[in-house]
């Protein structure tokens, strides 16, 4: 029997999960959940590009909750960075898993106690009122600074230091609504303060949870993250394929999360993001990687950019799908990854 899916957002993750839901055999397509009035009763598989299968698009929370589906997957954009009211996706969730949908979602929450014990509280109350279970997954954060690290970590004898750096170098990304609107490059200090505040809670709470998770697991006594921002700005104009960075502007960040016991890090994770090669040349560059200090010292690194990964979204997207038969045969209740088995490929 096929496990039937409700798609909630048709962007750039959701038309693949649609599509999947739709293609895949032990799946079914029962519905679209969409934001813009204009798609509202439109087909989803012609929002996303397969043609018309049947489902028409819908704006209505209360459609999905009276739908015979047996899980919602959820690869809307973050309501942290995204829409009006900050919440929203908490709310969204706790609705749709006390009406009995099982959630999986890509915009965080994957590990909620660090959000504090009420968000604990209002998550688990859902699922027991519902009877339904709650996953949040991704590629990283969920994938490349948690579940390898977590993998890795089977090699050690000791661990005294993991250390995760992702890098990624923007010059051939196309988009200026993502490099400029919302990575918000080509921004002056100034534009960049207020524009970053939404984004930096969104980003601290995923990567806090990530560098949590880890060492929760591991119970290398992580009681605080830290996280620090530097920004270096284009010394000259900056031909991209996204445009042109003016001079004065934010052409580099550099992101770090610190995990801390009893004042020393033992878990860091770094993010480094050009606008192009040429910007900060101090900072880490080269391949993605992930350290182990301890015993043995390990060395594992991934390549960047379309060596490693040719679909970024599409990959976020396979890490729902294939979690779908994990989520909905398991108990009620908040299930992170330190709760499943192993999630692999399903057909």
């Amino acid at each position: 029997m096929a496990y039937k899916v409700f798609q909630w957002a048709s962007g750039g993750v959701g038309r693949h999960t649609a599509r999947v839901a739709h293609e895949r055999d032990s799946l079914e397509l029962v519905g679209m959940h969409v934001f813009s009035a204009s798609k509202v009763g439109q087909d989803a598989g012609e929002l996303v590009g397969i043609g018309n299968i049947g489902v028409a698009a819908t704006s209505d929370i209360e459609a999905v909750k009276n739908s015979d589906a047996d899980v919602v997957i959820h690869t809307s954009l973050p309501s942290l960075i995204a829409g009006e009211k900050e919440d929203q996706d908490l709310d969204d969730f706790c609705e749709l898993l006390a009406a009995g949908k099982n959630v999986i979602t890509v915009v965080g929450y994957m590990y909620p106690k660090v959000h504090g014990q009420a968000v604990v509280n209002r998550l688990e109350e859902a699922c027991r009122a519902g009877n339904s279970t709650f996953h949040s997954t991704g590629l990283n954060p969920g994938w490349m600074g948690d579940l390898l690290p977590l993998t890795i970590s089977a090699l050690c004898e000791t661990i005294e230091h993991i250390h995760v750096e992702e890098v990624s170098s923007f010059e051939a990304y196309p988009s200026p609504e993502i490099m400029f609107d919302s990575m918000n490059f080509n921004k002056t200090p100034e534009e960049y303060d207020v524009a970053i505040k939404r984004q930096k809670k969104w980003l601290d709470s995923l990567f806090r949870e990530s560098v949590q998770m880890v060492a929760d697991a591991l119970d290398m006594g992580v009681t605080e993250v830290v996280s620090t921002l530097e920004t270096e700005l284009a010394a000259e104009d900056l031909k991209v394929a996204a445009g042109t960075v003016r001079k004065g502007t934010v052409a580099g960040q550099h992101w770090r999360w610190s995990g801390m016991a009893d004042g020393v890090e033992v878990v860091a994770h770094e993010t480094v993001w050009r606008i192009h090669p040429d910007v900060a040349p101090e900072w880490p560059s080269g391949n993605n990687w992930i350290r182990f200090k301890g015993k043995p010292n390990i060395n594992f690194e991934i390549e960047r950019d379309f060596r490693f990964m040719d679909d970024g979204s599409g990959a976020t997207g396979m890490h729902a799908m294939n979690a779908i038969p994990y989520v909905v045969d398991a108990e009620p209740g908040i299930k992170t990854f330190l709760d499943l088995p192993w999630i692999f490929h399903r057909q």
